[in-house]
């Protein structure tokens, strides 16, 4: 099979582009800067030169593939719209990736959600994360144009990356940010939890998706959860600072930006991945972030 992937240079499309490969499949894969693309090359995937604005080269690219991964800008309408008209009448697998804030809350770090969402539940949906939201079920109603829609919605990922951009977001930029003040902080009291799931995990997923998953299905993806207190004091141990302190959101928002304090790093996002191990008897091995930052994280 030839799988379409955007994203190919980041870190959930790189380590799914790796997992692709060991396990057989042809992988094309689009980047911007073409100086990268003997890199990506390297990796085993051939590089598509353009954007996720190109809608002529996305519906082609589509088109020619037996399958396409979407790894790349969740909130990309236009270029969704591109990859479902590539693939309509096909019978062609589509995974689109989303990611758990669709359910976050407004805590601003100092109330635990006593909520845990599954697949199967109505959604809460913070009036931000709408515009993602009303992107996912356009996906999954792309079941009725003949594309097999998959949408994917995994948590706070961490882990190394197995492809070019080995980094994730939330964790790392903790530990940036402590690493220039000299002190690891979190939002509020840093009760709220967000679950959490490997890497290498999510990209085994990936596979067992593409190749079992039903037309209009929805994955929460994780395996287990933390409060960002735990997280905070594990980065201060692994770094061998003192202790983590607490910063007032709207301290942190004026440091970190909006975006980070209330949504990143001040919310609750409690997810179960029951349909994921129900229906395609994924097994995940990680089970602790705070364990992987103490023991693995690369300093």
């Amino acid at each position: 099979m030839a799988i379409f992937l955007t994203g190919a240079t980041g870190y959930i499309g790189g380590t799914v582009a790796r997992k692709l490969i060991e396990a057989g499949y042809e992988v094309r894969g689009l980047l911007r800067d073409s100086t990268r693309s003997e890199k990506l090359r390297a990796l085993g995937v051939e590089p598509v030169l353009g954007t996720l604005d190109d809608r002529e080269l996305l519906v082609a690219e589509a088109r020619r593939s037996t399958g396409v991964i979407h790894t790349a800008d969740s909130d990309h309408g236009p270029a969704l719209d591109a990859l479902i008209t590539g693939l309509a009448g096909s019978g062609h697998p589509l995974l689109h990736t989303s990611g758990s804030s669709v359910i976050g809350d407004d805590a601003r770090g100092l109330s635990l959600a006593s909520t845990i969402y599954d697949e199967t539940m109505p959604f809460v949906v913070p009036e931000m994360k709408k515009p993602r939201r009303a992107l996912e079920l356009r996906v999954l109603a792309a079941k009725d144009q003949g594309v097999r829609s998959i949408v994917m919605c995994p948590s706070n990922i961490y882990g190394e990356g197995k492809g070019l951009h080995r980094r994730s977001v939330q964790i790392p930029f903790l530990v940036d940010h402590a690493r220039e003040s000299g002190i690891v902080k979190f939002v509020g009291t840093g009760v709220n939890r967000w679950s959490n799931v490997h890497i290498d995990d999510l990209a085994d997923l990936y596979l067992l998706a593409l190749e079992k998953a039903q037309p209009g299905s929805y994955y929460f993806v994780e395996n287990g959860e933390s409060s960002f207190f735990d997280l905070a004091a594990s980065i201060a141990l692994r770094l061998g600072f003192g202790p983590a302190a607490s910063w007032p959101v709207e301290e942190a928002a004026a440091r970190w930006g909006e975006m980070h304090a209330y949504y990143t790093f001040g919310t609750n996002s409690r997810i179960d991945a029951k349909r994921a191990r129900e229906e395609l008897g994924w097994a995940p091995i990680h089970h602790s972030a705070e364990r992987w930052i103490e023991r693995e994280m690369p300093l």
